[in-house]
Parts: C-alpha cells; sequence; structure tokens
C-alpha cells in the first residue's frame, strides 16, 4: 500500500511540472490573428394571423336556482339522572415528627502552609528563520528574454 501511495506521489508531481512547462511554452507564443465569421443571415418573419376581437361587455350568466335544504327532524330531549354524591371521608389525625438531632461540631484542621516552588528552568530558544531557502531544483530557470 505504501508503495502505491508513493507511486501517486510521483505521477501527480511528475504531472503538475508537466503542467506547468506546457502553460509557460503556451505563453510564449506569438498571438494568432482572430479569425472573422461571416454576418449571421437574418431571421424571416412569419404573418401573423389577425386575431379576432372581443365584444367590450360580456352578457350576464344565467342564475342558478337550488332547491331548499331539507329540515332535519329535532331530537328528543334526554333528561339524566342526578349523580350520586360521594361519601365524604373520615380525616386522618395530623402526624407529628420529633425534631431532627443536630449535625455533630467537625474539628478543624490546623493551617498548613507550603514551601514556595522552585523556580522552572529556562529553555533554550531555537530561532525559525522566517524567510524559506530556495532549492535550486524546484526554483525555475531565469528568462532569457523579455516578453
Amino acid at each position: 500500500m505504501a508503495s502505491f501511495n508513493c507511486f501517486i506521489s510521483v505521477l501527480f508531481i511528475a504531472l503538475s511540472f508537466s503542467a506547468t512547462e506546457a502553460a509557460r511554452n503556451l505563453l510564449q507564443l506569438p498571438s494568432l490573428p482572430k479569425p472573422t465569421l461571416p454576418p449571421l443571415p437574418s431571421m424571416p418573419t412569419l404573418p401573423q394571423p389577425p386575431f379576432p376581437t372581443l365584444p367590450a361587455t360580456q352578457p350576464p350568466l344565467p342564475k342558478p336556482t337550488l332547491p331548499p335544504l331539507p329540515t332535519v327532524p329535532a331530537a328528543p330531549k334526554v333528561t339524566l339522572p342526578p349523580l350520586p354524591s360521594l361519601p365524604t371521608m373520615p380525616t386522618a389525625p395530623k402526624a407529628t415528627l420529633p425534631p431532627l438531632p443536630s449535625l455533630p461540631t467537625m474539628p478543624t484542621a490546623p493551617k498548613a502552609t507550603l514551601p514556595p516552588l522552585p523556580s522552572l528552568p529556562t529553555m533554550p530558544t531555537i530561532p525559525i528563520p522566517s524567510t524559506i531557502p530556495s532549492i535550486p531544483f524546484f526554483s525555475p530557470p531565469p528568462a532569457t528574454s523579455k516578453p
């Protein structure tokens, strides 16, 4: 699997370099004159048929007459007997709870003083370059002529 990944990486890098070189060669070609195209023929227009004119006012539509709705017969009134009343529940005597015992007091611990922490040794600083060094293999060759 590692060899396949290496192969894909090498193939990608090779295609990148070839695309860069192809683009550079295209940029150095002289500009060619643009070909002129003949004018397009005009589109013929078809004759339009005349549209009929509509009357200014429309005749009124006839009003439909609907038959009357049937009446629903009245339902007989039903009287329900009264609901029975609930029996009364006897009241329970109120229970009284004894008071909770108090918690014992916790003894206090003596205050401890810690010695100061030792200072940490300082780390040496490594200078980091702010510019990337140029690698001759990856940089393009100098231009021989001005475009």
